[in-house]
């Protein structure tokens, strides 16, 4: 029953089920504890799994690799890697053998932060405890190198993994080719996208979509258009972040009009447009000095209930401010507060650098101390 809660996301119920039969029907077991844990830590709750782990140990139950394993991936997912490190030197100190899913999940959540040294340090304590790395556990620590500009240090794991008995998978292969086409080392990527057809490894919908947003920030776009294609003809079906890419392309190249097409396109194939794909176009109309039109986009966004962020009211507001429009610009800076949407430094800056420029210098004084007030404006 404890189990079925917390699949079912109900774990107050569960800790509540728990309470109820301690000490009357059944004695709380490591099992009954160890599920609560991790449906804590899965709903972000780790302070209480900490606590409920704690109570475990007092009571005299003692947790087994499960209950480290769901409290390690807790701290990890909440930024808090110093706890989560601790508790696997804990395991070793107490003979508690940590798996492969156990010492993955701290690589992967050192690696997350850029810590690969850190990250490092665990494969090394991992296989001193004769514990084999898999696949994960190296997916991880190539990310992590991507992450941190060092995708030949990826690349060389990447190789390296059939001799120490590990075949690479289709997410392998995406880190490598993600992490090249953000260098721009685009025919690289590709070189590996015919590797991964000689190997048998099925390129998915994230592979494409990593090398058409390299082709098109690399201006190949009739490139792009053709890995569309190959996409289609694979099965593997574009996704709005596929076509996200290929719509910024659209407006970097002022194509402001396909890129309007390209949105009823995708519209009507069922795919939903998100926020993001509604800025590229908002930023484009903007550029090619389209406001009006821009500002029909923002607020169809508005009327169709889109959770509008600050960087679609920073479009905006620069849109307003290239047409001289100061007091436009200024009134949709109050209505982002009265929508909950604090504006950031690029918000400010945008306005008074156009405030200067004009020679409105009251105005971006103004400004520019309330911005020094939120602490906005770098030392």
């Amino acid at each position: 029953m404890i189990n079925g809660l917390c699949k079912m996301g109900q774990t107050k119920p569960a800790l509540q089920l728990l309470r109820k039969i301690e000490g009357k029907l059944v004695q709380p077991d490591v099992v009954m504890y160890t599920t609560i844990i991790d449906s804590l830590c899965k709903d972000k709750l780790v302070t209480d799994a900490f606590n409920l782990y704690s109570e475990m140990v007092s009571k005299r139950i003692l947790p087994n690799v499960f209950t480290y394993t769901a409290l390690i991936y807790g701290f990890c997912i909440v930024g808090q890697l110093k706890e989560a490190t601790e508790l696997l030197d804990e395991m070793v100190t107490k003979n508690i053998d940590p798996d492969a899913y156990t010492f993955s999940i701290l690589v992967d959540g050192l690696c997350k932060e850029g810590k690969v040294k850190g990250a490092k340090n665990v494969l090394g304590v991992m296989m001193k405890q004769g514990v084999k790395p898999n696949v994960v556990t190296y997916n991880s620590l190539m990310d992590g190198h991507c992450l941190v500009s060092e995708v030949n240090k990826a690349k060389d794991i990447l190789n390296s993994m059939p001799q120490r008995g590990v075949t690479p998978d289709v997410q392998s292969y995406n880190i490598i080719i993600n992490g090249l086409c953000k260098i721009k080392m685009v025919d690289e990527a590709l070189n590996l996208l015919a590797e991964m057809d000689c190997k048998n490894i099925i390129p998915n919908t994230v592979t494409y979509s990593s090398l058409i947003d390299g082709l098109c920030k690399s201006g190949r776009i009739s490139h792009a258009w053709k890995l569309v294609d190959e996409m289609h003809v694979k099965g593997q079906p574009a996704n709005i972040i596929t076509y996200n890419s290929l719509l910024d392309a659209l407006c970097k190249s002022h194509h402001v009009d396909k890129a309007i097409a390209l949105i009823k396109k995708i519209n009507d194939q069922g795919i939903q447009p998100n926020v993001n794909t509604y800025n590229i176009l908002m930023d484009g109309l903007c550029k090619e000095g389209r406001l009006k039109n821009a500002q029909e986009v923002f607020q169809d966004l508005l009327v169709k209930g889109y959770h509008v962020t600050v960087p679609t009211y920073n479009i905006m507001i620069n849109g307003l401010c290239k047409e001289g429009l100061f007091d436009e610009a200024l009134a949709l800076l109050s209505k982002m507060e009265d929508n909950d949407c604090i504006p950031d430094a690029i918000t400010f800056e945008t306005i008074i650098v156009a405030l200067f420029e004009k020679g409105e210098n009251y105005k971006a004084e103004k400004l520019l101390h309330e911005m020094m007030a939120r602490g906005l404006l770098e030392k």
